[in-house]
């Protein structure tokens, strides 16, 4: 469990061999990770229903390009889009 350092400690974890690096449900910790420019991929899933509320994944003032790798349809209108980040 990593209670300090998360950008440091996570840089670390991605050097090392091993699997992918999942974070489901910590919108707080993406953020982190997506200002140390740490996020390798993005799995987004847009459901079709609008709710005109709630926590933005990228909060104001942070600036992302993305480019979009992969896209899959679901008999539920559910859509899932892959991106990575443009890192020209």
């Amino acid at each position: 469990m990593i209670k300090e350092n998360v950008a440091e400690a996570v840089s670390l974890l991605k050097q090392q061999p091993g699997q992918d690096i999942l974070v489901a449900g910590s919108a707080t910790l993406v953020r982190t990770l997506i200002e140390h420019d740490l996020v390798d991929e993005y799995h987004l899933l847009v459901y079709p229903v609008v709710i005109g509320s709630g926590k933005r994944l990228f909060q104001e003032g942070i600036k992302a390009t993305l480019k979009l790798v992969e896209t899959k349809s679901f008999s539920s209108g559910v859509v899932a889009r892959i991106y990575q980040p443009d890192r020209k």
